[in-house]
């Protein structure tokens, strides 16, 4: 699932493509009525519901990709079960915050780190249901 903001800015550095659609059931959240095209299915809908629905069907995992708006509405809702957060070794100096506000506190448990020779260190959380 893709913010409608980040699936255009994914489109216009690939030329207009977007690969993950040729592989994955890809679905576009936006505030907008959109034709589904190319693969891609766009969601104007109630999110707890779609995500029901996809966790109902086959398949593994669901993945979440976009900005902080996207996300804080999959944590208003308690939606997300796993974060993956990566720390780029290069400082904006002035950037998006990786999170935005009006959200209640979430407690995290660490499950694993991996480093990578760039410097890209990546941390996979899961919710702490214990605190």
């Amino acid at each position: 699932m893709l913010a409608e903001t980040t699936y255009e800015i994914v489109k216009s550095l690939l030329n207009g493509d977007f690969p993950q659609a040729k592989q994955y059931n890809c679905y576009v959240i936006t505030r907008q009525d959109l034709l589904n095209e190319n693969g891609i299915t766009f969601y104007n809908g109630n999110i707890k519901a779609l995500v029901s629905k996809l966790k109902s069907e086959s398949g593994k995992n669901i993945y979440c990709d976009g900005g902080a708006e996207i996300v804080k509405l999959f944590m208003q809702q308690n939606l997300i079960d796993e974060y993956t957060i990566s720390i780029i070794p290069t400082i904006l100096g002035d950037g998006k915050r990786l999170f935005k506000g009006g959200v209640n506190a979430i407690n995290l448990k660490l499950q694993s780190s991996k480093q990578f020779e760039s410097g890209l260190v990546q941390l996979r959380y899961v919710k702490d249901e214990e605190k």
